[in-house]
């Protein structure tokens, strides 16, 4: 066991580069110091939650599923959509997880490679919540940049609306696009939303 903790403590230690690792597609929207992979994988699992609770989904699983979508990317790296057309051999989440839980006590192991198989197979109600959530954090993100004056998040923002498939989720994201940024601050204050 203590073996098997010892893989678990270099997984948590490699985990912690997710803060660290900015998510590369909005640096061509002209975000200078766009999101980490963990700060867009802590809002995606709270929107996973939202999304299956409303779709009738399991919200943990969901969450959990979500939690877990891009932690791969600590050896991948975050390729944004423009880079995977160049990578002749981009690393499949499987086999990366798989290299990543190598060690693990194999409980935990394969647990962990089922999540990713799940999410990546997209096929139950919750790895759907999860991917929608995934596409309506980057949409969000989007609105939130583009307030900052960064106009090309529109393309994102587009673009993640275009991929939602729940109906929860494509109703959330017209929710988002018609509020601004800030009005949940004004209405906490009492004031007028804009």
């Amino acid at each position: 066991m203590a073996e098997g903790l010892s893989a678990v403590a270099h997984f948590l230690y490699e985990a912690g580069t997710l803060k660290q690792a900015r998510r590369t597609g909005w640096w061509m929207a002209g975000v200078r110091d766009p999101e980490s992979v963990a700060e867009h994988s802590w809002r995606t699992a709270l929107i996973a939650t939202i999304i299956a609770k409303l779709e009738g989904a399991d919200p943990a699983r969901a969450a959990f599923l979500a939690v877990w979508h891009d932690t791969q990317e600590t050896r991948a790296g975050d390729v944004n959509h423009l880079g995977k057309k160049y990578s002749a051999g981009a690393a499949d989440p499987r086999v990366v997880t798989a290299d990543q839980t190598a060690g693990m006590p194999e409980v935990l192991a394969s647990a962990v490679r089922d999540l990713v198989d799940e999410y990546e197979a997209k096929e139950s109600p919750e790895a759907v919540c999860a991917r929608d959530a995934d596409k309506l954090e980057c949409l969000l993100q989007g609105i939130e940049y583009r307030a900052q004056g960064y106009e090309h998040a529109q393309r994102w923002i587009d673009n993640s609306r275009g991929r939602l498939v729940t109906a929860t989720a494509i109703r959330l994201a017209d929710e988002l696009l018609g509020q601004n940024s800030l009005d949940w601050l004004r209405r906490a204050l009492g004031e007028k939303e804009a």
